[in-house]
């Protein structure tokens, strides 16, 4: 079987995929602004490849076309085995972390993004909430989670799950932290709000 690379930059990928999705939707980039909150050159740059996307960006966008954050970040579907190398993936720096989209599996009425999320030594990334449920395995380091109030502290091989509608925020005070995120939601409910991270 043969491997098909995966080599497109996340800024290229983001540009196709804006481009598509707002053209599915009809929008101007002046209605994708104000759905957004992201200046019109801002999103005239991320069109052209040019622009520099960040988490918050990116989940803004998909709250405001109303698609799924995979959706933005994913190549077209391939057939056969899809490697994707740590070193292709440009990942997304948010205030604390840096997240690495990796893919998105659909089906049964459900879709779960994928991603290397990486928080960043005493660094903290919040978020005020967005549809699905969030899942979380450290790989390595102390990982701290609020969520809505709540504080848990992860060590290596701990999973945490909630509902990603309530505030939350992740942190790493002793150290970086390295951990699997996924996140799923209804097929549906296409409008994850604010950024995650």
């Amino acid at each position: 079987m043969h491997a098909e690379p995966y080599n497109e930059s996340v800024r290229d990928l983001l540009a196709d995929n804006l481009k598509a999705a707002r053209a599915r939707r009809g929008v101007s980039l002046s209605e994708v602004a104000r759905l957004s909150g992201i200046s019109k050159a801002t999103l005239s740059q991320l069109e052209s490849g040019t622009g520099n996307p960040t988490i918050e960006t990116v989940f803004s966008l998909s709250r405001a076309l109303e698609e799924p954050v995979s959706g933005l970040l994913e190549p077209p579907a391939h057939r056969g085995m899809t490697v994707i190398r740590a070193a292709d993936v440009t990942p997304l720096a948010g205030e604390g972390v840096d997240l690495r989209p990796y893919g998105r599996v659909e089906g049964a009425g459900l879709i779960c993004e994928l991603y290397d999320q990486q928080v960043r030594a005493g660094a903290r990334q919040e978020s005020l909430g967005h549809v699905g449920t969030e899942h979380t395995v450290v790989q390595s380091g102390c990982l701290r989670v609020d969520v809505d109030g709540t504080r848990v502290e992860l060590g290596v091989g701990d999973y945490l799950s909630f509902d990603a509608s309530l505030p939350h925020a992740y942190s790493a005070p002793s150290g970086p932290v390295r951990s699997v995120l996924l996140i799923n939601y209804r097929a549906a409910g296409r409008t994850p709000g604010d950024a995650p991270h």
